[in-house]
C-alpha cells in the first residue's frame, strides 16, 4: 500500500484538484484507491460523493480502531474500487498547532488497520480492503493534520502555482517534509513539486516556472498542470477529469496519468533529494542552480 500526502502550505493552489486527478487516473487503471480527506473543508469528499457513513475522519482521529475506520469509509460514486475516508468540518478540532507524538501517529495507526491481516481466517479478515494506493488531501496549514499525514506517508507531492509567492510556499513545504522525515518518519520522501494552473501564454507564469526550476532543479516535476476550465466543469459535475471529453480535459488527464505512473514506478526505491539540496532547504538558503 503506497501512501501519498498531497500538500501545500499556500492556499488556493488546487491541491484537492491534484488529489482528484490522481484518484481518477487510479480508477482508470483499476488500482484500488482510498482518498483520505483531512482538509476540514472536505471538498474532496463533496466531489467524490461517497456513500453515507456513520463516522468521519474526525472520529477516526479520536479513536483509530478498525471498526471506526470502517464506519468512516464510503464507496465513491465515481466507480468501483475508489473509496473515501470521509472528511468533516470537525477535523478542525484535531488541527493542534503543537501536537504530541501520540496525536501525530493516529492517522498512521488508522491506515495500518486497513492492511490485510496476516491470518486470513481471523474474524472479518475476508472483508479487509486491499488498497494499492492511499491519497491524503491535507489542509493548507502546518498543524497536526498535515503533520500526521507526513508521519503516515511514503511520498509527498508538493503542489504550487506559478505566482510570486510560490517559492516561499515550496520552501516551507520542503522544510516540513524534511522535519517529519528526520524526527518521525524516515521512510518519507518528497516525490517532487507539481506546478498547477499554468497558463502557457503568460509571461509571468513562464518566469515563475523557470524560477522554481532554477531553485529546486529536478525536484520540480516535468508535467505542468494547465489552467483549463474543464477542471472546474468536471468537478462541478462530480466526475473524474478523465471522463470529461474535451481537448482541455484530455490535456489535464495526461499530466495526472503521468504523475500516477511516476508514483507507481518509484514505490520503495525513489529518493530524489540530493544532500546539498536537502541541506539548503533546511537552512532556508536556495541551492545553487546547475
Amino acid at each position: 500500500m503506497q501512501v501519498i500526502a498531497v500538500l501545500s502550505l499556500k492556499g488556493g493552489v488546487g491541491k484537492t484538484t491534484v488529489v482528484l486527478g490522481l484518484a481518477g487516473a487510479a480508477l482508470q487503471r483499476g488500482l484500488r484507491t482510498l482518498v483520505v480527506d483531512l482538509d476540514p473543508q472536505a471538498n474532496a469528499s463533496t466531489a467524490l460523493e461517497p456513500d453515507p457513513t456513520t463516522a468521519t475522519i474526525a472520529e477516526v482521529l479520536d479513536e483509530p480502531r478498525r471498526s471506526v475506520v470502517r464506519r468512516a469509509i464510503g464507496a465513491s460514486a465515481w466507480g468501483e474500487g475508489l473509496d473515501v475516508l470521509v472528511g468533516s468540518e470537525a477535523n478542525e478540532r484535531h488541527n493542534n498547532p503543537d501536537p504530541s507524538l501520540k496525536q501525530l501517529g493516529r492517522l498512521d495507526r488508522a491506515l495500518d488497520r486497513l492492511l490485510p491481516r496476516e491470518d486470513p481466517d481471523a474474524p472479518g479478515a475476508d472483508e479487509d480492503p486491499d488498497y494499492g494506493l492511499v491519497l491524503i488531501d491535507c489542509p493548507p496549514s502546518l498543524g497536526q493534520l498535515t503533520r500526521s499525514a507526513l508521519v503516515a506517508a511514503d511520498r509527498a507531492v508538493l503542489v504550487t502555482d506559478p505566482t510570486i509567492f510560490a517559492v516561499a510556499g515550496v520552501q516551507r513545504a520542503f522544510e516540513a517534509v524534511q522535519n517529519e522525515r528526520v524526527e518521525h518518519n524516515p521512510r518519507l520522501q518528497p516525490l517532487g513539486v507539481l506546478i498547477n494552473r499554468v497558463r502557457s501564454r503568460s509571461a509571468e507564469h513562464e518566469f515563475r516556472v523557470a524560477e522554481l526550476r532554477e531553485l529546486f532543479g529536478p525536484l520540480v516535476l516535468t508535467g505542468l498542470v494547465p489552467d483549463r476550465s474543464a477542471i472546474q466543469q468536471a468537478q462541478g459535475a462530480c466526475v473524474p477529469i478523465q471522463h470529461w471529453d474535451t481537448p482541455g480535459a484530455r490535456e489535464v488527464s495526461s499530466v495526472f496519468d503521468g504523475l500516477l505512473g511516476r508514483i507507481l514506478r518509484t514505490a520503495d526505491r525513489y529518493d530524489p533529494w540530493p544532500k546539498t539540496r536537502q541541506q539548503a532547504v533546511v537552512s532556508g538558503v536556495p541551492p545553487a542552480s546547475g
